[in-house]
């Protein structure tokens, strides 16, 4: 018996790799019988896949650039006869691969067309290459616990701490688990099982039934992740409470987030739903700012979509752009997670794989040190020029997941080493690189975040990224970056890695403006009431505003914010339920002779700090209630529109109004405009996505 097992384990490899290439095989016919669908309407839903199809097409000519191998049906020539979504999904998945590593080795380059049709084919075929690789997972499962009974790991594989090699030796290759596996990188099965491209992260579970209604069973697979509960900013009366302050956010985390679960098939929780992130994952075309200030301010006013009696106030900052050769040298501390509960194929193999990306942009002034904490912290590289660049790619490939989490113990030696070779005028900062659990060492909120805002202070920033599923904490991966003037964002790809380090790489790692605030003073003659559209855990009391030692939001090179205000005009009958305050007795009446004569709807106030000091500059800019209609608002302003109505109706907003995923669906096609990138696209289909999941499990 032991021999045969054995063998199973041996022949495991070739097992997957005969289902994986065999149409016919199980794998392939689990596919058939779980996606069976009612008649098709359009490619997504079609049965069958015909040879002139564009998806067939687009697969056709991936096959050739990458060198995909594409397996006709036992006993027929490729493109003679349509294929069943089980047998394109097969060869889609192996192409998927190689493109893959196309993108990791940067040979041949993947251009953005190409990318497109990726991220197309992964959207439309998600249900069949979820199931596909639910049986290769299901299977590679079942070979693990064979080869874990042929092989038991050594007692108590933990206990060890992590080598800290000396300056003059090469990097160890830390091993927490002492087992003989080989690293995790992101090749082979491990890429198979991933499939993250453009943002798509596929699931590892079939999309549910139509026939599924209840959604608790859905979430049990990412049951144990942490977000912090979210009530929506209500609408406050403009003649009792005319100043609403907040720090601005330019994390993107959620919306990265968000999609992840939509694509895998599960409704996101409610309070993973941050709208300003939602807002602030696009860019908008803003102009540049002019003179000496680090960003321009842009207002617009329209009508709301979701109830066009109200009025939408467009906030726009658009930070200034600097090219990456012109950015301060850089003092970067990795700080990379490699505990147990990193030990997934969406954890720290693709870590690794995205801290690669920001290495080929490092430049000769650049330093870079890594430092690793499981069951104990370790330096793995020490300070190191970045233009020795297989250096540092080797410290990364060489590291492997296991033990507790001393998450506390690594944070404080990647501060030590950051202020130990502090650059004075350079950007200094910690890139912390985790699915967010810490439960050994200093794992309080409180202490973490006393201790990163006394380095804040120092001049050494915090950075988060976030990765994986099931234990992602994100509440408290948001919240260091907040304290730590740093900006949090979810790799859920490759790509989302590439626009994150490479494409925002100005905006991830160069502050040009902290602790940026507004403060806007509604106009009470023209406005009623107001709501301020997200950024619920962003807002500041008003005396805070003019308070240099209150700590807000930071802008980076290149990046926008973007802000949303929901209005009630003065006179208006709306259905909305506003607070119930009593009226003044001793105040002057609000709509005096000087507010009802102007066209002031409202006036911005901004404050902000250069990053090096600590008095802060004013910036004053009045909004003229201008009546435009909504379809007569630019392409941004629709957009971020659309956006906002997508995050309102996941959350099932007391505020939606007449939102819904059709009309958000219409505004984001109309106003998407040039869209180089492709990811205002992206949206597009992830709302129609999540209109589909939504029909399928029943959910209103």
């Amino acid at each position: 018996m032991r021999k045969l097992l054995l063998q199973i384990v041996v022949l495991s490899p070739v097992i997957l790799t005969f289902c994986w290439m065999n149409p016919k095989s199980a794998i392939a016919l689990e596919v058939d019988r779980q996606t069976n669908a009612p008649t098709p309407t359009n490619v997504s839903q079609s049965a069958d896949i015909a040879p002139s199809s564009w998806a067939f097409q687009a697969l056709l000519s991936l096959a050739k650039r990458y060198s995909c191998p594409i397996v006709a049906p036992v006993g027929t020539t490729l493109g003679d006869r349509p294929l069943k979504r089980s047998e394109f999904a097969v060869s889609l998945n192996s192409c998927l691969v190689n493109v893959d590593r196309a993108i990791a080795a940067g040979t041949p380059k993947v251009g953005p067309e190409d990318l497109a049709i990726v991220q197309r084919l992964q959207t439309e075929f998600a249900p069949e290459l979820a199931t596909l690789r639910g049986r290769v997972d299901a299977l590679e499962a079942r070979s693990g616990e064979l080869e874990q009974n042929r092989n038991p790991p050594l007692s108590e594989p933990n206990s060890v701490p992590l080598p800290a090699p000396s300056p003059q030796t090469a990097p160890q290759r830390v091993r927490l688990n002492l087992d003989n596996r080989a690293p995790n990188n992101l090749t082979g099965q491990d890429l198979l099982r991933t499939r993250n491209f453009g943002g798509i992260n596929q699931p590892v579970t079939p999309l549910p039934s139509p026939t599924t209604t209840a959604l608790p069973a859905q979430t049990q697979q990412f049951d144990r992740e942490g977000y912090n509960r979210i009530y929506d900013n209500p609408y406050q009366r403009a003649s009792n409470n005319p100043l609403s302050t907040f720090g601005i956010d330019v994390d993107t985390a959620s919306y990265s987030n968000v999609r992840r679960f939509i694509n895998s098939g599960v409704m996101p929780p409610k309070d993973a739903v941050r709208l300003e992130e939602l807002i602030n994952y696009f860019t908008y075309d803003y102009p540049q700012p002019k003179g000496d200030r680090p960003f321009s301010i842009n207002t617009e006013v329209a009508n709301a979509p979701w109830n066009p009696q109200h009025k939408l106030v467009h906030i726009g900052l658009q930070g200034k752009s600097i090219s990456t050769k012109n950015l301060p040298p850089n003092n970067l501390v990795f700080l990379i997670d490699v505990s147990g509960s990193m030990n997934s194929p969406d954890k720290l193999p693709l870590v690794k794989a995205s801290l690669k990306y920001l290495v080929s942009e490092l430049r000769a002034k650049d330093s870079v040190t890594i430092v690793v904490y499981a069951g104990a912290a370790g330096l793995v590289l020490p300070p190191t020029p970045g233009n020795q660049k297989e250096k540092i790619l080797d410290s990364i490939d060489k590291l492997e997941a296991g033990g507790s989490t001393a998450g506390g113990a690594g944070i404080q030696l990647a501060y030590k080493v950051a202020k130990d070779n502090f650059i004075k005028q350079g950007n200094n900062r910690v890139i912390l690189a985790t699915d967010g659990d810490f439960n050994v060492g200093v794992s309080s909120d409180g202490e973490l975040v006393r201790m990163i805002e006394e380095k804040r202070e120092q001049g050494v920033f915090l950075s988060v990224l976030g990765f994986g599923t099931g234990n992602l904490q994100d509440a408290k991966m948001e919240q260091l970056a907040d304290k730590g003037n740093g900006n949090y964002a979810y790799i859920d790809s490759l790509l989302e890695a590439k626009k994150v380090l490479v494409t925002q790489m100005g905006g991830t790692l160069f502050t040009i403006a902290k602790d940026v605030k507004i403060q806007v003073e509604f106009n009470p003659a023209k406005v009623q009431a107001y709501r301020l559209v997200g950024y619920e855990n962003r807002v500041l009391q008003n005396q805070d505003f003019n308070d240099d030692k209150k700590d807000a939001g930071e802008l980076g090179a290149g990046h926008s914010v973007t802000a949303i205000y929901e209005i009630i005009p003065v006179g208006v009958a709306s259905d909305v339920k506003l607070p119930e305050v009593d009226p003044l007795k001793y105040q002057p009446n609000p709509a005096t002779a000087s507010t009802s004569q102007t066209d002031e709807l409202m006036q911005v106030k901004l404050r902000y700090k250069n990053p090096n000091e600590t008095v802060s500059q004013l910036i004053t800019q009045s909004v003229i209630d201008k009546p435009v209609k909504l379809e007569n608002a630019s392409a941004n302003f629709r957009f971020a529109a659309a956006v906002a109505a997508f995050g309102m109706v996941l959350r099932d907003s007391e505020y939606k109004g007449a939102a819904s995923f059709d009309q958000v669906l219409k505004l984001a096609s109309q106003a998407k405009g040039e869209d180089k990138e492709g990811y205002r696209a992206e949206f597009i289909r992830l709302v129609e996505n999540c209109k589909t999941l939504v029909a399928k499990i029943g959910v209103k």
